[in-house]
């Protein structure tokens, strides 16, 4: 998997999301070790500290949990969980804009359900 970073977001917070939306999309399950900080900071060619950060954010949510001598693992019930989040997040902080944006560009549903845009 690449990664292109944005310049305008920290680097850890990118990584966290990136977490988030795997662990989503099934590509880490529940139960499931996640990578080592040594492995994800050779593979970007990142900071340990910043794949510690953001390895931090997930337990500080209670989303991982650390396996004394062998990592961080995802836990049960989270993939479900995270769902729910992040279609709170998108339907309260997305959506308006994407509304606004339809709005603004007069797009009828016949549009947006097309595959080219075009009705």
């Amino acid at each position: 998997m690449t990664i292109h970073w944005q310049d305008d977001k920290p680097i850890y917070l990118q990584l966290y999301q990136q977490v988030v939306l795997r662990i989503i999309d099934g590509h880490i399950k529940e139960g499931e070790a996640l990578p080592s900080v040594r492995k994800v900071a050779a593979q970007y060619q990142l900071n340990p500290l910043t794949i510690s950060k953001a390895y931090q954010m997930l337990q500080d949510e209670n989303l991982v949990e650390k396996q004394r001598g062998k990592g961080l693992f995802v836990k049960e019930g989270v993939q479900e969980l995270m769902l729910v989040r992040e279609r709170d997040i998108f339907l309260t902080e997305q959506w308006p804009q994407v509304l606004a944006q339809i709005n603004r560009l007069k797009l009828s549903a016949e549009q947006l359900l097309s595959t080219k845009g075009e009705a």
